[in-house]
């Protein structure tokens, strides 16, 4: 029997993603574990893997169709097995519909756009939002009518060489009021997500902070053995000791790494460590897998290519997906210390900033130790604060005796 792809959830309030580009073309081979395509959500691009192996039997919705999330959107087996008779969803089939046909005489001045759907690649739509231009104006150029990155480029062009008695036309007069407003600038589709998901987290969860100072001398002395030993083959950034730290950690308090439900705990059984990371257009929070089996260097590999990833804008399936911890590093901003918000439906999360010299006093003398402030922000629904500052002084234990890291 076919099996059935869907448009799967990547993410804890993902609705719908868009299928920007088959990967896979029918009557190709695939096997499980291979991408298929590659889906936009609010936030990435994400490279979807197969769950079976086969031929692409049928793709049953087109490149740049928006698709709600658990919809059939291709089939799977045996060369020439049947396939369901299955037909996009309402939502799928408007967006992939092709727009209606211009007329063949010239435009009357000032028409109105088509109602029709405008179709747009992903980074159009991105670098519209960005620069305020309104998609129904713009003439695509690509397969079907497609609006590309560069149709919109050359839209911006056009407008800037507009004649200039237009550009000089006086302007109306507005109201006093009105032009105190200031500009209204449009969100991108990745900041509207990030303020939905933050205030849903602090609205839904009641967050409560304990911060602690970590004395980092041990660990900074470890950590620069360890490079050199490695002789550039790869590097453990001071971040990859906190995350390997969380997770020993986590496997002592296992709350921490539970996500609340109603009236009961979801006890994840895998350690997933999510890192916040910037990019150009936000921040995307990736996840790295099974932390408390690795090595420094494994984490430090796996924390490198999610980063690329996230920064080239295509991440692979389990780098959004899964995590069940987090950790925001600030230091490389030279903050000293901040509070993170709660990323659902984690239930805890760390915020760090950077390692600096400070004057510490040791058994009765001033001594000079690199010193790291950390602050957890936990559910309150999951724990309490004996067990977040439990949780807090054993990463802070863990990374002050730091051989722990490497046994």
């Amino acid at each position: 029997m076919a099996t059935s792809v869907v448009m799967p959830q990547m993410g804890y309030d993902m609705q719908e993603g868009t299928l920007v580009r088959w990967l896979k073309q029918e009557g190709e081979a695939i096997a499980r574990g291979e991408a298929i395509a590659e889906i936009e959500t609010d936030k990435a691009v994400i490279e979807m893997e197969a769950y079976a192996s086969g031929v692409v039997l049928k793709t049953v919705v087109d490149e740049g169709s928006t698709v709600p999330v658990g919809d059939t959107i291709a089939f799977i087996g045996t060369p020439g097995e049947p396939v369901p008779d299955v037909t996009p969803s309402a939502a799928a089939t408007a967006e992939a519909a092709p727009e209606p046909e211009q007329a063949a005489e010239p435009a009357a001045p000032a028409a109105a756009p088509a109602s029709g759907p405008v179709r747009a690649s992903p980074v159009a739509r991105r670098l519209a939002q960005e620069k305020g231009i309104d998609l129904a104006q713009v003439t695509g150029t690509g397969p079907n009518g497609r609006i590309t990155k560069e149709d919109v480029e050359a839209h911006e062009s056009a407008a800037a060489a507009a004649p200039a008695s237009a550009a000089e036309a006086p302007a109306a007069v507005e109201p006093a009021a009105r032009r105190q407003q200031g500009e209204l600038v449009p969100l991108t589709r990745m900041r509207q997500a990030i303020a939905r998901r933050t205030a849903q987290s602090k609205r839904e969860v009641p967050h409560f902070y304990v911060s602690a100072g970590v004395d980092m001398t041990a660990a900074m002395a470890l950590r620069s053995q360890i490079n050199e030993a490695l002789a550039g083959e790869a590097r453990v950034s001071v971040n990859d000791l906190i995350v390997k730290a969380c997770a020993l950690t986590l496997a002592k308090y296992p709350a921490f790494n539970a996500s609340f439900e109603g009236n009961n705990l979801r006890m994840n059984p895998a350690i997933n460590v999510s890192i916040a990371v910037a990019v150009e257009y936000g921040l995307l929070v990736v996840s790295l897998g099974d932390c408390r089996g690795r090595s420094l260097v494994d984490i430090s590999k796996a924390a490198r290519g999610a980063v690329e990833r996230a920064q080239s804008g295509v991440l692979r399936e389990d780098d959004y997906t899964g995590g069940t911890f987090s950790i925001s590093n600030m230091g490389m901003f030279d903050v000293d210390s901040f509070s993170a918000i709660i990323y659902p439906p984690q239930s805890a999360v760390i915020a760090v900033g950077t390692v600096r010299q400070q004057p510490v006093v040791r058994d009765g003398e001033i001594k000079i130790a690199q010193m790291m402030q950390a602050t957890l922000s936990t559910d309150h629904r999951v724990a309490d604060g004996a067990q977040a500052a439990e949780f807090l002084v054993e990463v802070k234990r863990v990374l002050e005796n730091p051989v722990t890291l490497v046994v």
